[in-house]
């Protein structure tokens, strides 16, 4: 409006009249400000596999598998040679991706069996607890609508009022099953769909989970960001199939049975290729930040009765899952953000060490999220790598497994170093979980037979350098034993 003319106003008033104007030019802009923070927070899809190896896409250097929709994420984005999962069983992984803290501190050492009978380790109790805020909490606080469809196994009670369930979490529409896809990929029946089952469905899992993401995409609500997790159950045991696709493979396998393996994988491609498709029909492509992993590395085969179709690959790591070598958590990483990534990173292959933990505080800072300052988190935003800058990871990823297969029970990833560790010379008996009883197990429990190893120059792990440079070994030895405290002495027990 126009200003009054000085003459009936006076000064004292035309000031004030003055300060009122600018006042308002400020407020409009700080609301312009904020709707432009919001425009540019990105959507996210993270597309988590089970069990699948370090060396099973193509674009990995598989030879026969074919992984076309992957292989294009890579190279129109980012492919990670040093990405980690939380730890090399899945449950923990998954408490671990969504939360940014190690799983132990949350309570969740070992896969999560369901809880059908009272165990003397209390394992029948172990879940995320309500306490934990996740990916999904923080993001739907801010505005973003929120899906989880596929694999959860946060839980031993799953779908009932005794345990917090995925909404609990954040989600606001989830599809899912506890653990594994019933009774294959092939026809599931044990889906539940926000608390009601789903019944029995026809096809093969990777596509029912699709299916449920591409109608959830097409049915949320328009103005808001999202959030998508699809957790695949493939390619875990029990591995099924189409024909149609095993057939393409029987030349390249050595038994059927590969070849469902590969198929399975390859059946999984397609599906994120469906997926891919739907964002780009919606227009959802052009700000959608997209980040594929693994929860750990691949099942040994025919290690247990229905692993007779394990045919994953570690690459050149040592080891397979429930490993605390490379293969064990070492994964496929694969980032994605069409139009926003730099051009120098467009189609790389990038050597900075991740970590499933850094999604969290990644996802936040996009998000435009601050975290609580008492949050004790083990993952750091890598924003500023995504911005063609280097990660300074001053925290290094530490993982304790108590069931390991391996001796070493304890791990840690510094910089190129790779250090690990028995517990009490290899005497501390095998836990699946920790409870009030074993607590003072793990907690006196003394670091022994260190070894250490260049990863740099020696990814398979063949040279132990830990007696070959003692100055070396000590510094990581003490900072490895400054994890190894922290850490157990944050953990839940039961």
């Amino acid at each position: 409006m126009p200003l009054p003319k000085l003459s009936k106003v006076g000064l004292p008033a035309m000031k004030n009249l003055i300060q009122f104007h600018i006042a308002s030019i400020i407020l409009i802009s700080i609301i312009v400000s904020q709707n432009s923070l919001a425009d540019q927070r990105p959507n996210v899809m993270v597309i988590l596999c089970d069990d699948l190896g370090y060396g099973d896409l193509e674009c990995y250097g598989h030879p026969a598998i074919k992984t076309p929709t992957l292989n294009r994420l890579a190279a129109d984005g980012i492919r990670f040679t040093d990405c980690y999962s939380a730890a090399p069983v899945c449950s923990p992984s998954r408490v671990g991706l969504l939360t940014g803290r190690s799983p132990n501190r949350a309570g969740v050492y070992d896969w999560i069996p369901n809880a059908d009978k009272p165990a003397s380790n209390k394992r029948h109790l172990v879940h995320m607890r309500e306490k934990e805020k996740t990916i999904a909490s923080f993001v739907q606080g801010a505005g973003y609508a929120t899906c989880l469809v596929g694999k959860w196994h946060c839980n031993s009670e799953f779908n009932g009022p005794q345990q917090p369930q995925p909404d609990t979490f954040g989600f606001e529409h989830w599809f899912a099953t506890q653990n594994n896809a019933s009774p294959s990929h092939r026809n599931p029946n044990n889906f539940v769909r926000n608390g009601s089952d789903a019944g029995a469905i026809e096809g093969f899992s990777c596509q029912v989970v699709a299916d449920e993401a591409i109608h959830w995409l097409e049915q949320k609500e328009k103005d808001k960001p999202f959030f998508l997790y699809v957790a695949f159950h493939e390619p875990h045991e029990p591995v099924a199939s189409p024909a149609e696709i095993v057939a393409e493979y029987l030349d390249d396998a050595r038994t059927e049975d590969e070849a469902q393996y590969f198929a399975n994988v390859a059946n999984m491609d397609l599906a994120v290729g469906r997926i891919m498709k739907s964002l780009t029909r919606l227009n959802l492509d052009e700000n959608t930040l997209i980040i594929f992993t693994s929860d750990n590395g691949p099942e040994t085969l025919n290690r247990y009765r229905s692993a007779n179709r394990s045919y994953g690959q570690p690459g050149p790591l040592r080891g397979m899952k429930l490993h605390t070598t490379e293969a064990g958590f070492r994964v496929a990483g694969i980032i994605n953000w069409k139009n926003h990534l730099p051009q120098s990173m467009i189609g790389a292959v990038n050597q900075t060490t991740i970590s499933s933990l850094d999604l969290l505080p990644t996802i936040c800072e996009l998000a435009h999220l601050s975290l609580p300052k008492e949050m004790h988190l083990d993952g750091t935003s890598i924003t500023s790598l995504l911005q063609g800058n280097e990660l300074t990871r001053e925290k290094p990823l530490t993982w304790i497994y108590y069931n390991a297969i391996n001796e070493a029970r304890v791990a840690m990833r510094h910089e190129r170093w790779k250090v690990l560790a028995k517990l009490d010379g290899g005497s501390l008996p095998k836990l699946t979980n920790v409870t009030k009883d074993s607590l003072p197990l793990i907690q006196q429990a003394k670091l022994t037979d260190i070894e250490i190893y260049d990863l740099k120059n020696d990814t398979s792990e063949r040279q132990n350098i830990a007696q070959v440079n003692r100055e070396l070994t000590i510094e990581l030895t003490e900072r490895l034993q400054r994890e190894y405290q922290n850490l157990v002495m944050d953990s839940h027990a039961w």
